[in-house]
């Protein structure tokens, strides 16, 4: 299932939670796909904010070294 079928299960299941309610099995697939579709957001913002690149007004490269240092170690940005 992807990301996109997920969200329109998990949308599914709360709708059904708010109107009727859900059986045991649909509380556990509501957490188990609840929990998946956060961890995929949240690689895919780790991956996002990783290949950052932060200049300032006059174009220096103001990147904070935590980043640089992921940066580096996964071989982004080895251009100066």
């Amino acid at each position: 299932m992807d990301g996109k079928e997920k969200l329109t299960r998990i949308n599914e299941l709360a709708k059904k939670k708010k109107e009727i309610g859900l059986t045991q099995e649909e509380q556990r697939e509501q957490k188990v796909l609840r929990e998946e579709y956060l961890e995929e957001f949240r690689s895919g913002m780790r991956h996002h904010i990783e290949g950052m690149k932060v200049v300032d007004l006059e174009g220096n490269d103001v990147t904070p070294d935590k980043l640089k240092k992921i940066q580096k170690e996964k071989g982004l940005h080895n251009r100066k």
